[in-house]
């Protein structure tokens, strides 16, 4: 059985429901990550996986979606 994982990365840019589709359809296609959840409030990503995932990975799909992680 898979452990479960969190990751979260504070993002600049975002602002609206494009924001939050863009990047959750970027980062859903990084290898086994199960869920994205995007506070544009807190301008935080929160990610979950089921298994190991590669830090850099995720940072590219936010900046493939157009922003910027800040940490």
């Amino acid at each position: 059985m898979a452990t479960m994982t969190t990751a979260v990365y504070e993002v600049d840019g975002m602002s609206c429901g494009h924001c939050v589709n863009a990047i959750t359809k970027e980062v859903t296609e990084v290898a086994n990550v199960s869920d994205v959840k995007v506070d544009l409030e807190t301008r935080k990503v929160t990610v979950t996986s089921e298994g190991p995932v590669e830090d850099a990975a995720v940072r590219a799909a936010i900046d493939e979606a157009g922003y910027e992680v800040r940490n």
